[in-house]
């Protein structure tokens, strides 16, 4: 099934409000977070507040993912003991730097009961992360480490690399490339990291579009507002829509089934153009579905 990952809102565990309005949200899929949003002193309160919101269910279509806390605190073995229990489509597991990692959680979250369906979101927030991204996302196409996909992590990457955190992000842009090239390789999807400055609607939504056009399947976001452009900018538009239909009903025809390329409106028109177009009507269905 192809899933529409236009938007992903992170929501903090230790708010309880703020998860039940998540419940009417736009997004689509929430990401219930045990980490950044949460003080040392609540880490137990917002676990258990994440379970009993999952156990209660409500959230109709939108994709479930919690974010646990990183490999290197005392908290993640009970995060993933959690995790397991309650079942998400998905933990986001923090500074994932190595394919150990990917093992440790999945190994963890087995052991404690969670089936296969659960995957891992691993995020991409270190230089050593970035330069092992490749390896990381293959280690994605062996059967038991669950993994999804990327989230790249730039506030965390900037710290550590010293970049600076301008407009346009032109200095990361040679590490987001390169991530969503590691990712595609190993077919595995990448989200493209949060926008700080939740209220500069003009600068997130250029962001939203360079993302898209990078490649990223959506966007992590931070705030509720920034919902409806983020998921604007990553659907596809009705032209393209329209185009892509009309592509793959040509393929469809008999007389083209052995056919690599066929004419339409005065181009040629190759066999791989109809699987990016059955991709985008996939996309669209599940976007029109949901509403």
């Amino acid at each position: 099934m192809t899933r529409p990952r236009r938007s992903l809102l992170f929501m903090p565990g230790s708010n309880v409000r703020a998860m039940e309005k998540a419940r009417t949200l736009p997004a689509d899929g929430l990401i219930l977070d045990l980490e950044d949003a949460v003080a040392p002193d609540a880490k137990a309160a917002a676990r258990k507040q994440i379970a009993d919101a999952v156990a209660a269910k409500g959230f109709g279509r939108r994709e479930l993912i919690i974010r646990i806390n990183g490999l290197d605190t005392p908290w993640w073995i009970d995060d993933v003991a959690m995790v397991a229990k309650a079942h998400p489509d998905g933990i986001m597991v923090p500074k994932v730097s190595r394919i150990t990692d990917l093992k440790m959680i999945s190994d963890r979250v087995a052991d404690m009961g969670g089936g296969m369906a659960m995957k891992i979101w691993a995020m991409i927030e270190s230089p050593l992360a970035v330069l092992r991204a490749a390896e990381i996302a293959a280690a994605g196409a062996e059967a038991d480490n669950r993994l999804a996909g990327f989230v790249i992590g730039p506030n965390d990457i900037a710290r550590e690399s010293r970049m600076r955190m301008v407009k346009g992000r032109a200095p990361m842009l040679p590490l987001l490339s390169h991530c969503v090239i590691a990712a595609r390789a190993a077919g595995i999807e990448i989200l493209d990291g949060v926008y700080n400055d939740f209220s500069d609607a003009e600068g997130f939504a250029r962001e939203c579009e360079q993302g898209r056009d990078l490649g990223f399947d959506g966007k992590t976001l931070i705030h509720p507002s920034q919902i409806e452009p983020c998921n604007a900018a990553f659907a596809p538009p009705a032209d393209e829509v329209a185009r892509a239909r009309k592509i793959a009903a040509l393929f469809d025809q008999p007389e083209n089934a052995g056919r690599g390329a066929v004419q339409m409106d005065g181009q040629m028109v190759e066999r791989m153009h109809a699987d990016i177009a059955r991709r985008t009507i996939a996309i669209a269905d599940a976007i029109a579905a949901a509403k």
